[in-house]
């Protein structure tokens, strides 16, 4: 890929509010629209647009393939967890409420942590599934373009 000033300067200079936003979305959606998979959507398209601009080969090094693995894992096993104590603290499979002395408090901490979950496993997945496309896409620059 031919190196273009522009579109890299840009992209450093876009790609740490579109992280910023992707948080806010996160932890922002329990009180409004948002939550875990759009925020996961946007981190996720973050790290494309720098995959695009600089490199998939550098991206896989801000990002490597193993790292992908244990936050796909991670988000799922948070996700799973969450239910998992609440069948342990006498309720239901996700059910909040027996997470905190109070019930409010509960359901607060249970839709933070299943949303941050779900936001985890969706940006680790729609990168790795850029990835495995976009290594196995023709290179734009050849000629024959």
């Amino acid at each position: 890929m031919r190196h273009h000033l522009v579109l890299r300067v840009i992209t450093k200079l876009l790609v740490p509010p579109i992280l910023l936003f992707a948080l806010y979305v996160q932890f922002h959606g329990d009180f409004g629209p948002g939550g875990g998979f759009q925020a996961g959507v946007i981190f996720g398209s973050a790290f494309i647009l720098y995959a695009i601009v600089f490199s998939l080969e550098t991206a896989r090094h801000v990002i490597p393939a193993g790292l992908l693995r244990v936050l796909i894992a991670l988000g799922l096993s948070l996700y799973a967890w969450v239910g998992v104590v609440g069948i342990l603290k006498g309720g239901n499979y996700l059910d909040y409420s027996v997470l905190s002395h109070d019930a409010m408090h509960g359901q607060h901490l249970g839709i933070l942590l299943i949303e941050l979950g779900v936001g985890i496993t969706v940006a680790a997945v729609m990168i790795a599934i850029f990835f495995a496309f976009a290594s196995r896409t023709p290179n734009i620059d050849d000629e024959d373009w």
